[in-house]
């Protein structure tokens, strides 16, 4: 057996682990990253970035579509999904050898293999040139999540899809079923939606979106009907037949029950953190109820040299998230006087229109004591959203009243995953509505109505008529 020794081991190369590894190489330390699949993680590879690239694929044909409002005829559009996916592979094949190229220009030693512990600081990896032990002064666990099973609803990627599945298709499905109406389901509903499918969704729930707010929902609810996708709230998937050319799902709603055929079901109802399969009892380390790894600011795990990060230690489940940890863990181990000190987290949903919010709602907010003000500025105000004909949608501000510090923001619209970025910074800066209001945007750009909603909590919004 091969025998290597390391001052750093880290489990995973996803978004937290290749990070907390090219972090520490450059801290000095000697690293090694072992990979079970493929470098970049479920994000990179099956995840984030193929599931951005064929929205932006099916938000091209939707465009196309609705161009005629702008004195456009495009006629004759039609989707090869075999190309499209080459096309989609490309971009990960591009970005995974970038993550491959970064860890060795860092001075990474990268394992394919998968790993599971055989002592507190040893580690036995199956590799394919054989097996490897490792011994390892740290050791960082970022092994992410995996899709939530339900039973008697198993994912065979056939006929019964999971998020994997469905980012796989070379065919665009006729009929498609999705059970859960959460952010997976919409994006991924909604992307077949627009390359022509007939979707349904099944979801437990009185609203798409659970735990959304109601506002933000009720404007994606509109885009849903009007792709012509139909909607089962407060419904149940009872029994699920995989016929030879589909599947038939027997659904319990209103107190009735409704059969429904598609060519695929998509099953979409969360995700839970993957540490099977790495003998944490043979370390000494243990995970809550939930199934997640405790770990205390400084991501260590009750176990002294084992820290852990990413998915695998609770919400939110995030890329970015993640990445921010592997950056912070590395340092950690570097003796570096760090720990993790952030005011907020974006969250991001892709559906059309794009959701993003970020800090506390204004119903979060009242409930943690603050006396709040709101400001809220429609796209429709928009002179740049009316020139890109998006104009669903609208910006947020949650500010305290007494020191009109920001507290939080909502944006549903063209752009929010990118406009969410000032907020973000506002309230990790500690800014006031008024340095948002005072500072110059530029003219016309989307961006402008994060300030004129900012200004409008104080009621000094220009574009928008104010009570």
């Amino acid at each position: 057996m091969e025998n290597k020794q390391t001052s750093v081991a880290v489990i995973g190369g996803g978004p937290g682990g290749y990070v907390a590894a090219i972090r520490a190489a450059q801290l000095g330390k000697k690293v090694l990253l072992v990979e079970k699949s493929f470098l970049g993680g479920t994000c990179l590879n099956i995840g984030c970035i193929p599931s951005k690239a064929l929205m932006s694929a099916a938000g091209l044909v939707a465009k196309m579509q609705q161009a005629a409002k702008m004195g456009i005829t495009v006629s004759g559009v039609s989707v090869d999904m075999k190309k499209t996916q080459e096309w989609k592979s490309g971009v990960v094949q591009k970005l995974t050898s970038g993550v491959g190229q970064l860890c060795k220009g860092n001075g990474v030693e990268v394992l394919m293999g998968e790993a599971h512990f055989t002592g507190p600081r040893t580690l036995q990896v199956k590799a394919k040139s054989g097996e490897v032990e490792v011994q390892a002064e740290n050791i960082i666990l970022a092994t992410g999540s995996v899709p939530t099973q339900i039973p008697g609803f198993p994912t065979d990627e056939q006929r019964v899809l999971s998020s994997t599945g469905a980012l796989a298709l070379t065919e665009i499905p006729k009929r498609l079923i999705v059970i859960g109406g959460g952010y997976i389901g919409l994006e991924l509903g909604m992307l077949y939606a627009k390359l022509g499918s007939a979707v349904t969704v099944v979801e437990m729930m009185d609203q798409l979106l659970p735990g959304f707010e109601p506002e933000l929902v009720r404007t994606i609810a509109a885009k849903v009907r009007k792709l012509g996708m139909s909607v089962y709230l407060k419904s149940k998937a009872a029994n699920l037949e995989v016929l030879s050319n589909g599947v038939r799902l027997q659904v319990e709603t209103q107190g009735k029950q409704e059969s429904l055929e598609a060519d695929y079901l998509l099953v979409t109802v969360g995700r839970r953190p993957n540490t099977a399969g790495l003998d944490l009892d043979k370390a000494g380390v243990r995970c809550n109820e939930a199934g997640f790894i405790p770990v205390d600011k400084r991501l260590k795990t009750a176990v002294e040299g084992i820290y852990a990060i990413g998915d695998v230690v609770g919400n939110p489940m995030l890329a970015h998230k993640a990445s921010k940890e592997g950056e912070v863990v590395a340092e950690v181990i570097a003796g570096k006087a760090v720990e993790l000190d952030y005011q907020a987290i974006p969250a991001v949903v892709f559906t059309d229109p794009e959701i993003a919010t970020v800090g506390l709602s204004e119903a979060q907010a009242a409930s943690a004591g603050y006396e709040v003000l709101t400001g809220k500025f429609p796209l429709a105000a928009s002179g740049r959203a009316l020139t890109m004909g998006e104009t669903d949608g609208y910006i947020k501000v949650v500010a305290d009243k007494k020191s009109h510090a920001l507290l939080g923001a909502s944006i549903i619209g063209a752009e929010a995953s990118e406009l969410i970025a000032e907020a973000t910074l506002a309230i990790e800066m500690g800014a006031v509505v008024e340095d948002i209001g005072m500072t110059i945007h530029a003219h016309p750009s989307l961006a402008e109505s994060f300030m004129e909603a900012a200004k409008a909590t104080i009621g000094e919004a220009i574009h928008v008529l104010q009570k």
